[in-house]
């Protein structure tokens, strides 16, 4: 019995510890509040569709497209907060 207590109480423990350091993870100033505050605007945007290259379950999913001259690569994984981007200079992709 007393073993059990033990248990559950270093359980709470654990996850009090868990909410301690996930809450100090999260950031919620003003990139919530204040949406493209962080650098200039050119005012063109690019809606071009991408091309989406789809992965067997497990591995993650990639999108490519162009964009000035260069081709972008972004990698995710469905809704996990994972994933790359990266450019390269690439020729058929128009200025």
């Amino acid at each position: 019995m007393k073993s059990n207590r033990i248990k559950v109480s270093l359980g709470f423990a654990g996850m009090a510890a868990g909410f301690v350091l996930l809450a100090a993870g999260c950031d919620l100033g003003d990139k919530v509040t204040q949406p493209f505050q962080d650098a200039p605007r050119s005012g063109v945007i690019n809606k071009s569709p991408a091309d989406i290259i789809e992965m067997p379950d497990g591995f993650n999913n990639l999108a490519t497209k162009c964009d000035h001259g260069k081709r972008i690569y972004v990698s995710y994984h469905g809704d996990s907060a994972y994933g790359f981007g990266f450019a390269v200079e690439d020729a058929t992709c128009a200025k």
